[in-house]
């Protein structure tokens, strides 16, 4: 299972408007690179794609790929908001190691 915390999840239907995609689902996946091997994207998506596995947590759909979700299962999505920038922050139990930009991570 995704979660998303109730800051994501604002954070999430505030987009969601500004970008008028309000009712798309939250993709969420695992792509190569980063400094420490697999990087995190997000993006809005109409519908899922066939295979994807749909949560839904506090009204947001959220979709993922096959090939992602062993990578990412049981991950809490956060949204940060401090002194030193505002972004996205993923708890992923199923990484053995992150970066110190906490955007990549491996396993």
């Amino acid at each position: 299972m995704i979660t998303l915390t109730e800051k994501a999840v604002q954070k999430v239907q505030t987009l969601q408007q500004q970008e008028g995609k309000a009712g798309y689902a939250l993709r969420l996946k695992v792509v190569g690179g980063g400094c420490s091997g697999y990087s995190y994207s997000m993006d809005f998506e109409q519908s899922p794609a066939p295979g994807d596995t749909v949560y839904e947590d506090q009204g947001v759909k959220i979709v993922v790929d096959p090939k992602s979700l062993p990578l990412i299962e049981n991950t809490q999505v956060d949204w940060a908001d401090g002194m030193t920038g505002a972004g996205f922050t993923l708890q992923n139990p199923n990484a053995k190691g992150t970066c110190g930009c906490g955007h990549s991570f491996s396993v």
